[in-house]
């Protein structure tokens, strides 16, 4: 359970019928649609109080079969028991966040759960979800537990994961990922949030309400091969780190202080030698270093500075974070 969990008192319980969504972002997941659909419909087939089911299943620029499968199973006739299907195809391949925020805007239900589309999130989880926000939380999110990625994935992910909950100036629950479900009022705020450079966990832990944090085992990907790179991972750490932390530039407050005693130092070295000893100062070679030293530092604090400016820039230009090219199906039908 994360410092978040119990900021909002007097949980109210919610006993009525609901409407779900199922947000899916989906990048070359051709091969699993049809699992992944049948897993769905047999869980929310179970889930009571449940008035009808939408799978909001956002094609991001995919160049297999994903679109062609998904249209076919938008276009299909309802059945009974059958969780409506809407794709929403995006222009090209604008990422993992941007096609998170898109099944959110689009996702029509009361309650409306995240969750990746390699089969990696258990849907076996959704009942345990549904019971915290009828207890009276408004998120319930996924911490994730017995990961199945190597020693050296899981290992960055924890390391990650503690660096940020430590530097963030909003509580962000550690190892908790996008799975997760949302009440209506969250989504609606998670969507009306300006920004572009977006991380749905830390945007989500920075809405505030009532959150829960639930162990969730983490399954193995079906196919072993991940759809983001280590590029784009290490992107979304940036972002995570540069949007919820000033950590990287108070480092410069330590950095410059650290610069000053050592100038202090060496220039009251010189200066000792000089009036008292009178010997020469040797020694070209270290004050190249020296030189070199503090001109990476110079670097090195220009380039964060630079992290920060192009996030400006970048918003302040006011880019759509994601296109729609088209969509198919409708959620009107009952599951």
């Amino acid at each position: 359970m994360s410092r978040a969990d119990d900021r909002m008192a007097a949980p109210v319980r919610r006993d009525h019928a609901v409407r779900l969504s199922i947000v899916l972002p989906m990048y070359n997941e051709a091969q699993v649609i049809g699992d992944l659909f049948a897993q769905l419909t047999q869980v929310v087939g179970a889930l009571e109080g449940v008035t009808s089911t939408e799978l909001v299943c956002v094609n991001d620029g995919s160049r297999d079969g994903t679109g062609a499968a998904l249209d076919a199973l938008a276009t299909d006739a309802p059945a009974p028991g059958r969780p409506a299907v809407r794709a929403v195809h995006l222009a090209r391949n604008f990422g993992h966040q941007a096609a998170v925020l898109c099944g959110l805007a689009h996702a029509r239900g009361d309650v409306v759960v995240v969750m990746d589309a390699d089969l990696q999130d258990d849907p076996a989880a959704l009942p345990r979800f549904l019971d915290g926000w009828r207890a009276g939380d408004d998120v319930v999110y996924a911490v994730r537990v017995k990961r199945k990625e190597s020693i050296a994935k899981r290992a960055a992910f924890a390391g990650f994961h503690r660096l940020l909950g430590g530097i963030a100036r909003t509580p962000i629950p550690v190892d908790a990922g996008n799975f997760s479900l949302l009440d209506r009022r969250v989504v609606d705020a998670v969507v009306a949030l300006p920004e572009v450079d977006r991380y749905f966990p830390g945007l989500r832990a920075w809405i505030g309400f009532r959150q829960r944090g639930v162990p969730v085992e983490r399954n193995p990907r079906y196919d072993d091969q991940p759809r983001v790179s280590f590029g784009g991972l290490v992107r979304l750490a940036k972002t995570a780190i540069f949007g919820f932390s000033s950590l990287p530039l108070t480092v410069f407050y330590g950095l410059a202080v650290l610069s000053g005693l050592a100038f202090a130092g060496v220039a009251g070295f010189a200066l000792y030698h000089k009036l008292f000893t009178g010997l020469a100062i040797p020694g070209w070679a270290s004050i190249l270093m020296a030189a070199c030293f503090f001109g990476a530092l110079n670097a090195l604090g220009i380039a964060v500075l630079g992290e920060y400016v192009i996030r400006i820039y970048d918003q302040v230009r006011r880019r759509p974070t994601y296109l729609v090219a088209r969509a198919s199906g409708d959620t009107e039908e009952t599951a």
